[in-house]
This record gives structure tokens, C-alpha cells and sequence, in this order.
């Protein structure tokens, strides 16, 4: 099954392209590398150390004209704005009651009831330094058997793209600082957080 999302609206991706790559020429950002050839996958977005992290990723997708989604709580997607966040590639976790589970789990159901998934997570998961690396985009990875993509960003090049595609080995501390290597080099919109 394939979602039917906002960027599969041929007037929005061609608004939202336009949009992107001028917004990253305008703050003077070079986008580097080309989208994933892979259907499904998690990508990472590091390093994650300021607010603008989000535009800019955002502003990638839409240069590269990818579909990505996201975790959210699940009451974002209740009422009326609720179909706006389904339509923009959220996928709610739930937190509490009987459909309550583990959100790697819930993840995991996510990738094998859809046929194109890109799921978008940042490593961090905070703006603040961190040390090491959360484990849940990993594990999520792992269980539905998808590779990882690390996206990144490099303020002091101003350059914003895809580096290498990670593949699970099953030794979770091993790739886990493989992983925090690659992103340790590359300084942050405030790199005092990396």
C-alpha cells in the first residue's frame, strides 16, 4: 500500500522544489549528493543543534522532490487539523491506552504496511550536545530490515545533502559509533551543541 501524501500532488512537489531550491540558494546552502534510490528507509537528520535544522531538511526534501514522514503523538492527527498532518506524512504513536506500544514497534508495523516509506528522525534527539546517540531510528531500522540514510548538514561548508547509506550489522554499539563519527565531524547551525 502506497500512502497518498502531499508530495504526490504534482502542482505542490513543483511548488515546494521552486520554493526550496530558492530558499537555499537565498541563505546560500549547497545541497550535496542525490536521493536514495531505496523505497524504504530511515533517514537521519543530524546533526540536530538549532531550530533552523528543520527548515533546511525540509528544504532538501522538497529540492529532491522525496516523501518523507515522521513520528507524531497521536493527537496530533485528531479533529479537523488531524487529516492535514496525515496528508503531510505523520504517522501518530500512541502513548497510552490499548493501542499503546513500544514507538520502534510501532515503527516497524509502519514500514511493513507500506510500500514506499522514508522516515525521518534526528539522532539526537534533543538540540542540546549530546555524547552518544539515541538507539530508537536504529532499532526501528533493524526490526522492519530497511537501511539507513544519514542526512546531514555542514555549516562551516554550508553544504546540505545525503552522506552514506548505513546497513544494520546487529552490532548495535559498533554502528551506533560508526554513526556518531560521521555526524561528530560536521558542525551544526550552532556547533557549541555538537
Amino acid at each position: 500500500m502506497k500512502r497518498k501524501l502531499i508530495y504526490d500532488n504534482g502542482f505542490f512537489r513543483g511548488l515546494l522544489h521552486v520554493i526550496a531550491k530558492a530558499f537555499l540558494r537565498v541563505t546560500g546552502w549547497t545541497v550535496i549528493g542525490e536521493a536514495p534510490n531505496d523505497k524504504k528507509y530511515v533517514v537521519i537528520a543530524g546533526p540536530h543543534t538549532s531550530n533552523w535544522d528543520f527548515p533546511l531538511f525540509i528544504a532538501v526534501a522538497g529540492y529532491l522532490k522525496l516523501r518523507p514522514s515522521f513520528l507524531g503523538k497521536d493527537s496530533l492527527f485528531k479533529g479537523l487539523h488531524g487529516r492535514f498532518f496525515y496528508y503531510m506524512g505523520g504517522i501518530p504513536v500512541y502513548r497510552e491506552g490499548p493501542e499503546a506500544a513500544d514507538i520502534v514497534d510501532q515503527a516497524i508495523r509502519a514500514f511493513a504496511g507500506n510500500d514506499e516509506l522514508i522516515l525521518g528522525i534526528a539522532p539526537e534527539g534533543t538540540r542540546s550536545k549530546v555524547e552518544k546517540l539515541k538507539s530508537g531510528f536504529y532499532r526501528i531500522a533493524e526490526g522492519a530490515g530497511v537501511p539507513i540514510h544519514m542526512a546531514y548538514l555542514d555549516s562551516e561548508k554550508k553544504e546540505i545533502g545525503f552522506g552514506p547509506r548505513y546497513v544494520p550489522s546487529g552490532d548495535m554499539a559498533k554502528d551506533m559509533e560508526e554513526i556518531y563519527q560521521f555526524y561528530k565531524s560536521k558542525p551544526g547551525v550552532k556547533p557549541r551543541n555538537n
